[in-house]
Order: C-alpha cells, then sequence, then structure tokens
C-alpha cells in the first residue's frame, strides 16, 4: 500500500544524512519533497498543508538545531507528525457492560463490508468472543448468501430471517437480532448494512433508522483505502448522516497510493480502528498509528510480528524445545518441522518479512520471493524417515537422492536445506535459551531458505563474513585486550565452564564468535519473542 510514499521519503531523508547543521534551505527542500511525495499518494490537500506546516515550524525550532543530529531530528518529526495524522493512539473497540455488544457497519457499495464482518467476527473470536453476524442488507443482490458463506468461513452464527435481494425489512432485522443474541449467548452482535454506488437520501435514512433502532456501541465506516481523494468526501458525508465511531480501512493490501489512511482520521476526527490487508480471514489487524508510521518511514514493526508469532507458536512446543537445548540435545529435523508449522500459520511471508525495519532495500528480493518456498522445505522433510529426521548426520547420497524424489525436487534442493539446518543446529547448541522467532535470518534480515543465499541471513551473507575473519592472524584478534578475552574464553572452554551458543530455529540470529545471545537483555519490544526476554 505505501510503499511509494515510503520509498520517497526514505529518498528524502537520504540527503539529511551526515549533516551536522540543516539550513533554512535544507529544511525548505526537504519539506518540498514530502509535500510532492504526500499530494503523489493521494492525501487530501488540506491535510498535506497542515501536515507539512507542522513539520517545517518543528523543523527550524531549537529542537533541530540544537540536536547532535539534525537529519534524524527530522525523521522524528516526521514520524511524530504521521502518528497524529493517523489518529495519535490505538483506539480499542468498547464492550457494553451488558451483553450483547452492537456494532454497526457502514459504507458504500463495494467498499468491501461483507467480508470485513466476517474478518472482524473471526478476529472477535480469537479475542474469546462470541459473535453473531446479522444480515441487515436486504438490497444488494445475494448480499445475505455471501455474508452466510462469509460466516461459515469465519466460524460464526449469522442471523438471516429473510431472503434479501429486495425483500424484508432490515430496520426490524436488525431489532429483532438482539433478543436472538441474547437468547443464544452471543456477547458481540455485528451488523452489516446495505450499501450504495453512490451517497444518496434513501442509503443516510436506512443507516440511520437502523442505528436510532439498535443503539450501536460502535458504528464502524467500513472505507475502500484504494478510492483516493475521494475518501474525504466520502467519509464527511457519512459522519454528517450517520456519525460513525470509528473507522475501518479496507484492501490495504492494494497496489494504490494510500491517500485515505492519512487523510480520513485527520479530516472526521475519527479514529482508524482496524485494517483489513488480504483475501484470508487472518489478514485483518487492530490499526496502531505508531506502528503504520513506522511503516512508512521503513522502520519496521517488530511489535506487530511478536504479537503474530505469540499467537501462533505452541507454547508448549517451545518450551519443549528450550527444556531439549537446555539438556544438551540436538536440534532435529522433527523440531524443524514444528516451527515451520508455526511460520506458516503466522502467513504471508512476504508480508511478515516486510515488517522488517530496513526492507526497502530489499524490495526487488522480497517480491520475488517465492511463497511456495516454505511448502518446498516442508516437502523434503517429510520425505524422510523419522530415523532421518531425528538422526539428519546418516544422509547419504542415495538417501538424499531418495528424499529429493520423494519431495518432486532436485539433490541439490536437498543439500541446501541441510546445509542450511546443519548453520541452525550450530546455533541452537550455543544459545542459552531457545524457541525464537523462526526463519530469520542473520541481523533479523530475510529467512534463511534455499535459494535466497545473497540476502541478510542467507548463506553468501555468512560466506562474507567468514571470509572477513581470515584476515586475522592464528584467529586471534589484533587487539592486545580482545586477545586476552578469547585466551580466557578459550581457557573455560576447555574447563567445562561454557557451552556453545544456540541459535534460532533456522537461520537464527547470527552471532559470530566473539558474542552470546542473551534475549533478556535486547531492546525494549523485541525480546518478548523469546522465552525469559522482556517486552
Amino acid at each position: 500500500m505505501f510503499n511509494s510514499l515510503s520509498d520517497r521519503l526514505t529518498a528524502t531523508f537520504k540527503n539529511l544524512r551526515g549533516k551536522g547543521r540543516l539550513s533554512e534551505a535544507d529544511v525548505d527542500a526537504t519539506i518540498r519533497e514530502i509535500r510532492r511525495a504526500l499530494l503523489d499518494a493521494d492525501v487530501a490537500l488540506p491535510v498535506v498543508r497542515a501536515f507539512t506546516g507542522r513539520i517545517r515550524e518543528r523543523a527550524l525550532s531549537e529542537e533541530v538545531s540544537g540536536a547532535l543530529n539534525p537529519g534524524q531530528q527530522v525523521v522524528k518529526i516526521v514520524n511524530d507528525e504521521l502518528v497524529g495524522i493517523l489518529g495519535g493512539q490505538t483506539r480499542r473497540l468498547t464492550f457494553a457492560k451488558r451483553p450483547p455488544t452492537v456494532i454497526m457497519l457502514a459504507g458504500l457499495q463495494g467498499a468491501g463490508k461483507t467480508t470485513l464482518a466476517g474478518k472482524l467476527a473471526h478476529w472477535l473470536k480469537s479475542e474469546g468472543h462470541r459473535p453473531m453476524l446479522v444480515a441487515a442488507d436486504l438490497q444488494r443482490p445475494n448480499a445475505v448468501n455471501q455474508l452466510q458463506i462469509v460466516g461459515e468461513r469465519a466460524g460464526a452464527f449469522v442471523y438471516a430471517p429473510e431472503p434479501g435481494n429486495g425483500v424484508g425489512n432490515p430496520v426490524q432485522v436488525a431489532t429483532e437480532s438482539l433478543e436472538v443474541a441474547k437468547s443464544k449467548l452471543h456477547d458481540v452482535v455485528i451488523v452489516d448494512t446495505a450499501g450504495r454506488l453512490g451517497i444518496d437520501e434513501e442509503l443516510m435514512q436506512q443507516a440511520a433508522d437502523i442505528r436510532t433502532a439498535v443503539n450501536p456501541d460502535e458504528v464502524l465506516f467500513v472505507i475502500d483505502a484504494m478510492i483516493g481523494q475521494d475518501a474525504v468526501k466520502t467519509a464527511e458525508a457519512f459522519l454528517e448522516g450517520v456519525d460513525f465511531t470509528g473507522v475501518v480501512l479496507s484492501k490495504l493490501d492494494g497496489d494504490s497510493r494510500g491517500g485515505a489512511a492519512l487523510s480520513v482520521a485527520e479530516v472526521t476526527g475519527k479514529p482508524i480502528m482496524f485494517a483489513s490487508t488480504g483475501e484470508s480471514m487472518k489478514d485483518f489487524e487492530q490499526f496502531h498509528p505508531d506502528r503504520m508510521a513506522d511503516r512508512i518511514l521503513d522502520m519496521g514493526d517488530i511489535l506487530t510480528l511478536i504479537e503474530q508469532a505469540e499467537k501462533n507458536f505452541d507454547e508448549k512446543e517451545t518450551a519443549k524445545l528450550q527444556k531439549k537445548v537446555e539438556a544438551g540435545e540436538d536440534f532435529d529435523l522433527n523440531d524443524f518441522l514444528t516451527q515451520m508449522s508455526g511460520l506458516k500459520k503466522m502467513g504471508s511471508m512476504k508480508k511478515m518479512l516486510g515488517m522488517m525495519p530496513g526492507m526497502s532495500q530489499y524490495k526487488d528480493q522480497l517480491e520475488n520471493f517465492d511463497e511456495r518456498e516454505v511448502d518446498r522445505v516442508e516437502a523434503i522433510v517429510r520425505s524422510m524417515t523419522p530415523a532421518e529426521r531425528t538422526n539428519p548426520k546418516i544422509l547419504n547420497g542415495s538417501r538424499r537422492a531418495r528424499i529429493a524424489k520423494g519431495a518432486g525436487t532436485t539433490v541439490t534442493a536437498v543439500n541446501q536445506l541441510m546445509e542450511r539446518f546443519t548453520q541452525a543446529q550450530k546455533m541452537m547448541r550455543g544459545m542459552t535459551r531457545g524457541g525464537g522467532m523462526p526463519g530469520m535470518g542473520g541481523g533479523g534480515g530475510m529467512p534463511a531458505m534455499p535459494g535466497m543465499g545473497g540476502m541478510p541471513g542467507g548463506g553468501a551473507n555468512r560466506k562474507k563474513k567468514a571470509g572477513a575473519k581470515k584476515g586475522r592472524k592464528g584467529g586471534k584478534s589484533g587487539n592486545p585486550a580482545k586477545r586476552a578475552q578469547e585466551a580466557q574464553a578459550l581457557q573455560d572452554k576447555k574447563d567445562g565452564k561454557t557451552k556453545d551458543p544456540v541459535g534460532s530455529a533456522f537461520g537464527g540470529v547470527d552471532l559470530g564468535k566473539d558474542e552470546e545471545f542473551d534475549p533478556t537483555n535486547l531492546p525494549k519490544g523485541f525480546g518478548g519473542m523469546f522465552p525469559g526476554g522482556k517486552k
């Protein structure tokens, strides 16, 4: 969604790097580029003017002139202001003190209300609620049938007493649904209302009548994030006609420029609460203004990545692997399969990798990454016998040929996988705590998967690092203090006082030979990805 805007802003900030002092001309040039980037992204003109005005004022103040690194200070200012126009703080759903909580969806036809109703129900189920969907869109052809299909996919009950297609009273259906929800013990009611291709009096009147009848706790305005400048006009009309309490952005995974997301919250004063980011029921997330601002500025979204990992990785299996590593047992391919399963549950690898900081420089490689690579790797491992998974050392040439044939791949691919696995095994022996984020390459980069060696965490990258150490005479540091430290570490190892380092499940953090991984001492937010780490 924000690729173009992110690229433009990142390129703009590169011009500020290394400058000990920023002149007014430097600031004006930066503001001019930011303005162009925002306008190209279809952000509403009043929002652009207010946004760049605040940045210019702060950039010319003592806040920047007195900073040790004025370029970084300007980036921080832009980040702060982006968070502001995206709504400031994360706004969560308001639940009724006495169930059921009623959530009404409103928006134009084609905005994705019906699909989003199912995604919201699926998300609420994962949060421990019992949602019920209400088919109150009785105008659009097959809208009721579509909601029933979506509800089935989401695993939610659908109340649909009328066939729709122009038959039935939507206000009556919405009113009756509250008693049905109470009788069936559903604590959340999601009312899917009708839309129109354009704004008209009939649409607004029906939405207003439903709101009056059910007195919803939340009215969510669903808007297509790809409609650009029209987003502002549509949002203002619905604000006046229905008075919504929050905004939901649908189709945020589209290839448009994303101006709606940067305009709606600022113009209406209503927070963006959720975002739909794909076709799957799981492609739905709480909207965090600060995290979205970080994504736009290519700073990544580690917190969302952590949350997804915590939801999808089995705590019992992670604890089991941790005990195994602490007992000195080797990480085997059965453990790897377990980690792969959690990785697949997290969804698209491209999306996950896109949340890593600084990924814009690997955009081309990321686009070319084949999502089926994970399935191919899993097929190779599943083609092995239980004995081969437990003890990979027995994999000779004939066994590898049989595995390649069974997985429908080549022996080369099997060899690449085993090379990566051997590297992961070595790291697992050295980490004092296991169960980290699987699939991450060296330094938290791209996944250490076959065919991706040239990226951070891949084989080519490791070869460069290995080659860089060849310059040391006898493998020793040129620093006397460092040499003494290495000698002491070697002696401790001989005396059995230390253990070899362990890495994460597959690829791992590249620790080098002189660093010990300590998940309890990671930056705030990142440590939650490891047992015992600080969140």
